[in-house]
Formats: structure tokens, sequence, C-alpha cells
């Protein structure tokens, strides 16, 4: 077995070891609902993946967690319909304030 024959400084072992960390996960938000998901995978919060629907989230839910999803749902898409649009040059003239 191989014994060192002088002992390594801590600066070297530090320099040694720089490369053993750990790394961020590539997030994005996921089209449909919003929400932070991982590259390339289903989002875990509304089953879609690249706009459609590959895994029925609320299938594998019981009755009273599907009901309090499918309102969650539902507020976000209220939420996304309510969004305003700006306004052109002509509404503004005519906006009276």
């Amino acid at each position: 077995m191989g014994v060192p024959k002088h002992r390594g400084t801590s600066s070297k072992r530090n320099m040694r070891r720089s490369h053993i960390h750990l790394k961020k996960k590539g997030l994005t938000n996921c089209s449909h609902c919003g929400r932070a998901a991982l590259l390339h995978s289903v989002c875990k919060e509304c089953g879609y993946y690249k706009g459609r629907e590959v895994v029925n989230v609320l299938a594998k839910l019981e009755k009273k967690e599907r009901k309090k999803r499918e309102k969650e749902i539902k507020a976000q898409e209220k939420e996304k319909g309510k969004e305003k649009k700006p306004m052109t040059m002509e509404e503004l003239s005519r906006k009276k304030f």
C-alpha cells in the first residue's frame, strides 16, 4: 500500500475537491400551469408535457383532494382570463380620466 512521504496542504486538498459540489437543477415554467418543473419531464402539478396531457393527475387523487385541485385549476384559469391587454393609442385617447 502506498504511503505518502509528505503531508498534503489543506489548500491542495481543497483545490482537488473544488469540483465535488451540488449543482443547480434545471428548472423551467410549465407551459400549462406556470409552476416550476424539471426540464424535459412531466409537470408534477398538472401532468402536462409539451402542451399536452401525458398523466391524468386528478384520476390518482382521492375524492376530497380531487375537488380541491379542480378548484385550484379553475381559479388559475380565471386569473389567466382576467389579464388585461395593453391599450392602443386610440383607446387611450378616448378614455376619460
